[in-house]
Order: C-alpha cells, then sequence, then structure tokens
C-alpha cells in the first residue's frame, strides 16, 4: 500500500506537488527536464505503445480533456478541438534518456494510462518478495493475481458488462498473470442518442465510437492495460489488431455484439 501511495503521489495529475505536475510546468514553457530510472522507463514503455499503436496510444493526448468536459452534457466545438490538437502528439517531444525536451510549450503528459497498472504489478511483486503465495491485487478493475487460492483452485473473476452493469459478460478463472479492462463506460455524455465516451482518438480528437468493452490478459498488468486500450483505439480494426496480438482477449462493441478469444472459454 506504501508504494502504491508513492506511485500516486508521484505521478498523479490532481496533485501539484508530484514529479508529473513538475514536469508538466516544464513542458508548459516548452523546456526541458532530467528525470530518474523509473520514469525513464515509463515513458520507454509509453514510447514503445506509441509506435506499436501507429500513434493510437499518445500520453501526450491527455490534454484533450481540456476542452471535453463530460459533466457538462456539451460537445466541444471543431475550432477548439483543432486547436488543442494543436499540443498533442509524441513525436513533438523529444526522448533522449535521461532528458525529456518540449518543443512545443503548452503540451503535457499524463502516465494515467499506464501507472496504475504499472501499481498492480508492482504490488504483485512486493508480496511475492514478502513471501506471499496466494492471493490477488485489485486496483480498480486491473488485476494481477499473485498465486492460485491455496487448495489450488482459481481465482473467479467477472468481466461485466458495459451496457448493463448489473449483468456478468463473462467469468473468467484464472490461476496467474493479469487482467486489464478499457471501456466507454466510466465517464461519457449520450446526445441526440449517440453515447461519447472518455477513450479519446489523439488523431481526432474525439471520443472511440466502436468498441464499447476491451479486457485482455497477459503476465503483466500493464502490458494487458495498454493492450486493452489499444485495442478500443483502434476501433473497427480492434477485433483484428488484438487477434493478431495474441493475448486472450475478449471485446464487446457498440451493438452488443461480442467476440475475442476468451468468449466462453474459462467460464
Amino acid at each position: 500500500m506504501d508504494d502504491v501511495c508513492r506511485l500516486e503521489r508521484f505521478y498523479s495529475r490532481y496533485r501539484t506537488d508530484s514529479f508529473l505536475s513538475e514536469i508538466n510546468r516544464v513542458a508548459a514553457i516548452g523546456g526541458c527536464i532530467t528525470v530518474d530510472d523509473e520514469t525513464a522507463g515509463l515513458l520507454d514503455y509509453a514510447a514503445t505503445c506509441y509506435l506499436q499503436s501507429d500513434g493510437l496510444f499518445d500520453i501526450t493526448s491527455g490534454i484533450l480533456r481540456k476542452v471535453w468536459d463530460f459533466k457538462s452534457h456539451q460537445l466541444p466545438t471543431e475550432e477548439a478541438i483543432i486547436r488543442i490538437k494543436e499540443k498533442v502528439g509524441w513525436h513533438q517531444l523529444k526522448w533522449a534518456r535521461p532528458v525529456l525536451s518540449f518543443e512545443v510549450p503548452g503540451m503535457e503528459i499524463d502516465f494515467g494510462g499506464v501507472v496504475k497498472e504499472y501499481a498492480v504489478d508492482r504490488a504483485a511483486t512486493l508480496c511475492l518478495q514478502a513471501g506471499v503465495q496466494h492471493g490477488i491485487v485489485n486496483l480498480g478493475g486491473d488485476i494481477k493475481i499473485v498465486g492460485p487460492h491455496p487448495d489450488g483452485s482459481p481465482w473467479r473473476i467477472a468481466i461485466r458488462h458495459p451496457r448493463r452493469p448489473d449483468s456478468v459478460l463473462e467469468t473468467l478463472l484464472l490461476q496467474a498473470g493479469a487482467l486489464a479492462s478499457s471501456g466507454d463506460y466510466e465517464r461519457c455524455i449520450t446526445l441526440n442518442g449517440i453515447r461519447y465516451g472518455h477513450v479519446l482518438n489523439p488523431k481526432t480528437g474525439w471520443p472511440v465510437r466502436h468498441l464499447a468493452a476491451v479486457s485482455v490478459v497477459g503476465e503483466f498488468c500493464v502490458v494487458a492495460g495498454s493492450a486493452s486500450t489499444i485495442g478500443m483505439l483502434k476501433e473497427s480494426q480492434g477485433p483484428a489488431w488484438l487477434s493478431d496480438l495474441g493475448l486472450p482477449h475478449l471485446w464487446v462493441d457498440v451493438t452488443g455484439n461480442v467476440g475475442g478469444s476468451l468468449l466462453k472459454t474459462e467460464s
């Protein structure tokens, strides 16, 4: 718990005293900053995800929240989206470990799509180092298995239906590995019968509109988390991308169709 709190203090965008806020104050003026090894590892991973997703997984895209207020029940104007997109793009900053440089003033980075899952993996590792052999780490639905139940039986983990909160889409039986999910149901607005979720495409500035939820099982939670997010961002190409990735997964599109290699295989 101390380590999870440490990561929150260090990388929370809600804390003005976090290292992430210090990075973004440098970004605001178009400067450069030297980062520690742990932050460098997260930046290396973010760079890999950016490349493997063809620029869709982009930790500079968090700034889009400045025009997308899901509590206002109003859509941003196209002009506002175009203006904010000028400050989005991993390709617009320079990462030469250990120095991160911002060549466009006013940009931001946000580790929200990486650090919670990283914290799950860290917590599980610390449990194992402490001699724990049976257990599960769960941070807001991001899960890592430390070990099966003492009798060797697997953990039963239910995946919620994105449109029916009281319904279970699938129940997985896991003895090892990690599970992470992405979806359009956590923060959204519905206008004129159209649902706009919080998963935003950094290239268009608009919410994704094809998949409603994606869950991925992997060895590490951080990998499962980024894969589920990229699957969402790939929209109509998401199911094929997830299939090619080769990790066990489950997806639901906005019309209710369900697919993936986890479907009815471990329930």
